[in-house]
């Protein structure tokens, strides 16, 4: 994306409770206020790319710290290693902004910019992301694949589709791991994963192989070789 959009993303102030929680988030042991991004995260990764992943939002401690999505969390850890060995990504381990990570045919971005408390982003942090995600989208000129990862960025990506009368309602397009169907002939494909979270993975309704699977078929229907 370009400087200018980078500079509205991280300046952004439309949520106010989200910015009070910028200001309290306590650092995790043995950091410091100072190791922290503690400010809206902007999505990167390759222009050209066919496959867009959209997460939930930054991790208190993963994203909020170290300024890019999924790097320095349990979801990342688990989520990174497999986009290597899927062919998205020239390394399998990230861990800050300098690590020399470099997405291939793949860009990642959250539906809401900034960490919220619990998790848990209300409606209207949604609604106030979603002109910047659609910008996103819109600077991918190849875009063929949008992968979504849980139902809060898979809910957010609908209620796009439904802005652009794309689709008819939300219900007509539940959310479900492997769920897939494209909206619009010319348009990209939607298709949904349960998040990479730790807890989900913990839990095993997430595992490598249902990722990896996953990363195929988003492989297959963007038309990567």
């Amino acid at each position: 994306m370009t400087d200018e959009f980078i500079r509205r993303v991280t300046g952004c102030r439309r949520c106010p409770r989200l910015v009070d929680y910028l200001a309290m988030v306590a650092p995790a042991k043995g950091r410091s206020r100072q190791d922290y991004w503690n400010k809206p995260v902007p999505g990167f990764g390759d222009m050209k790319a066919r496959v867009c992943l959209v997460g939930l939002a930054p991790g208190a401690h993963g994203a909020n710290r170290t300024g890019r999505p999924f790097t320095g969390d349990g979801a990342g850890d688990f989520m990174y290693p497999l986009l290597h060995r899927a062919g998205f990504s020239n390394r399998p381990q990230v861990e800050d902004l300098q690590d020399g990570l470099e997405l291939r045919d793949l860009y990642i971005t959250n539906a809401v910019k900034c960490v919220p408390p619990e998790n848990k982003p209300q409606h209207l942090e949604y609604q106030n992301c979603l002109p910047y995600l659609e910008e996103e989208f819109s600077a991918l000129e190849n875009l063929r694949v949008v992968l979504l990862l849980g139902q809060g960025a898979y809910n957010s990506y609908l209620r796009l589709l439904k802005s652009r009368g794309e689709i008819r309602s939300l219900s007509e397009h539940p959310f479900a791991h492997g769920a897939c169907f494209q909206p619009n002939v010319n348009g990209p494909h939607v298709l949904a994963s349960y998040h990479t979270s730790r807890y989900n993975v913990q839990t095993g309704r997430i595992n490598p192989q249902m990722f990896l699977e996953l990363l195929s078929k988003a492989r297959e229907l963007a038309g990567i070789i």
